[in-house]
């Protein structure tokens, strides 16, 4: 992917792919996810899966046809979970706080 995470729209890179937490993101997420306020408590109190962190980064993807789940899923491991949270707190961070 050739353009970079804009922060000032909420978005944020991992592994040269830009997630941008849109609201139909979000709500693609949380359809599958279920609630993300339940997402946000697990998280906090480390419960999250890593096919939850995998499945909330894929729907949050600018560009999902240029990455599959299973590919998603293989970056997330591929990185670590040392790269992923930080990640993960950005997009968490988005859904509850918003953007400025």
């Amino acid at each position: 992917m050739s353009a970079a995470a804009n922060p000032l729209r909420g978005e944020v890179a991992f592994q040269g792919h830009v997630l941008r937490p849109s609201f139909a993101a979000l709500v693609a997420a949380e359809a599958e996810l279920g609630p993300l306020l339940a997402l946000v408590d697990r998280a906090t109190e480390g419960r999250i899966a890593l096919s939850e962190i995998a499945t909330l980064f894929w729907h949050c993807l600018a560009e999902r046809d240029v990455l599959d789940r299973a590919a998603m899923g293989e970056a997330v491991v591929t990185a670590g979970l040392a790269a992923a949270t930080p990640v993960l707190r950005a997009i968490l961070h988005q859904i509850l706080a918003g953007t400025s």
